[in-house]
């Protein structure tokens, strides 16, 4: 336990930095631990490793540290009585909001004042849903039925209280966050397309929350904004507040595309790409700024963002299996390819030396008048059923 480094057992580190600061202790980032989101993150990425592999060895591997990350999601993380993934902010806190929109003033009211901690995020319940039902898949492969059964238990009784405490039924939308004694934070933001994106979210409730998504306040044609222009709060260029990060939106097109909202993954995988275009060598920055298309005619940068940075460089390549419909299933020796689409720009695509688990296939994808995506396997080692579902 450590309050200056957020640090508590079995939590997954948010930053670590090197060079004088650190060294002489000026900062707590060595690790630094003010994060709500990446214990859950790091279950959910084990899990889809596992998918794409078809193999428990690093599950074996960091069996340890699993185990007590799911320990702190249940323990720790929930510093609440609403039992929500939920952090508290301080004037002491190198980060005062601990999600992925970790600004001073990213969680805001209506009217444009604060939110009052602790605070649950709608989209870490998302994600805290996903790391239990992957984990539950690999407690089962490895033999733990016990185990197993109860994180679906834990994830089916989150997934019913998510549906009820996070949904503003006067907006159709799920809210930002819940605040101080469970009252939700009610602007229209891009979050709850995460939730989308995890599995969380009610079918009939999914529909309304995408298209809200899709609305003009939210789509600026580019991408999805942060924050809705019609709250209170919202700014073009505030970090969190208006602006278009090309990893939310990427994200957000993963959850359109589970709840089969197919053309809405589709625009916003075309409303990146045209954005990339007016970016230097195709690189996608950090972020941009919330201004529409029909605004100006090329995204608005915004000042100082990092171009390149990684998480908005993969999420090009991660849309592109999105709208393709890839969904490994490695320990079944099995490629799922769920109802693939193609942007109007593109007739033909080659995906080449996909890897799931031991084997490689090249697919071919191809346009056809008035007829679905056509698949076709170009070349295939190792042992791998490709199945394309409509």
């Amino acid at each position: 336990m450590d309050e200056w480094r957020d640090e508590q057992p079995g939590k997954i580190l948010h930053e670590l930095r090197v060079g004088e600061a650190a060294h002489l202790g000026l900062i707590p980032h060595t690790p630094y631990y003010g994060s709500i989101d990446a214990t859950p993150l790091f279950l959910m990425l084990i899990g889809r490793h596992a998918a794409w592999t078809g193999s428990l060895a690093l599950f074996h591997e960091l069996r340890e540290p699993i185990e007590r990350a799911l320990d702190w999601m249940s323990r720790y993380g929930r510093i609440d009585a609403g039992e929500y993934l939920t952090y508290a902010t301080s004037a002491d806190k190198v980060l005062e909001n601990q999600g992925w929109k970790d600004s001073g003033d990213a969680i805001v009211h209506q009217d444009g004042t604060l939110a009052t901690s602790p605070i649950a995020l709608v989209e870490v319940q998302g994600y805290a849903y996903q790391a239990l039902v992957g984990m539950a898949d690999l407690y089962e492969r490895a033999g733990d039925h016990a185990r197993a059964q109860q994180l679906r238990q834990d994830a089916a009784q989150l997934r019913r209280r998510f549906n009820t405490d996070f949904w503003i039924p006067d907006r159709k939308y799920y809210a930002l966050a819940l605040e101080k004694g469970g009252k939700p934070v009610t602007v229209i933001s891009s979050n709850p397309g995460h939730a989308l994106w995890a599995g969380i979210a009610d079918d009939e409730k999914a529909a309304l929350t995408a298209d809200r998504l899709m609305s003009t306040d939210m789509f600026s044609g580019w991408g999805i904004r942060t924050l809705s222009e019609k709250e209170a709060a919202y700014n073009p260029l505030g970090y969190h507040l208006g602006s278009v990060w090309p990893h939310d939106t990427s994200l957000i097109a993963g959850g359109f595309r589970r709840y089969g909202f197919d053309h809405h993954a589709v625009r916003l995988f075309e409303g990146l790409i045209k954005a990339a275009s007016h970016f230097k060598s195709y690189q996608m920055p950090e972020l941009f700024s919330g201004f529409s298309e029909t605004e100006y005619d090329t995204p608005v940068s915004y000042p100082g963002a990092n171009h390149p940075q990684a998480w908005a460089a993969g999420a090009l390549p991660y849309m592109v299996q999105v709208i393709l419909g890839l969904s490994p299933r490695a320990f079944e020796h099995l490629l799922r390819v769920r109802r693939p689409v193609l942007p109007d720009f593109v007739d033909e695509l080659e995906v080449q030396r996909l890897r799931v688990g031991e084997a490689e296939v090249d697919l071919r994808f191809e346009r056809r008048p008035d007829q679905p995506v056509g698949v076709q396997v170009l070349k295939k080692h190792g042992q791998l059923d490709v199945i394309v579902t409509r």
